[in-house]
C-alpha cells in the first residue's frame, strides 16, 4: 500500500479522530473508506442512493422495535 500525506484543518482532524474512535478503527482506514465512497459515487454518475449515504447508520439506533419496518401497526397514520 502506498502512503500519502495531506494537511487538514483542526476541525476536520477532530471529526476524523472522533469518528475513528467511535468506529474503533484507524484514521487511515476511515479516510480510505471515505475516499472510496466519494470516488465510487462520482464514478457511478454521482447518484448515490439514500442507503449508500446512510448505510453506516443502519441498526445504530438502540431501543427501537425489531420489526419497525415490517410490522403494519408501526405504520398506522404514516403519510397523513
Amino acid at each position: 500500500m502506498n502512503t500519502i500525506s495531506l494537511k487538514v484543518p483542526d476541525r476536520l482532524l477532530e471529526l476524523l479522530e472522533a469518528e475513528s474512535r467511535a468506529r474503533r478503527t484507524t484514521k487511515s482506514s476511515l479516510v480510505r473508506e471515505c475516499l472510496e465512497k466519494a470516488l465510487d459515487a462520482r464514478a457511478s454518475g454521482g447518484k448515490a442512493t439514500c442507503y449508500d449515504l446512510a448505510r453506516d447508520l443502519a441498526g445504530s439506533v438502540k431501543g427501537l422495535p425489531r420489526d419497525l419496518a415490517t410490522n403494519p401497526k408501526h405504520l398506522d397514520g404514516f403519510g397523513r
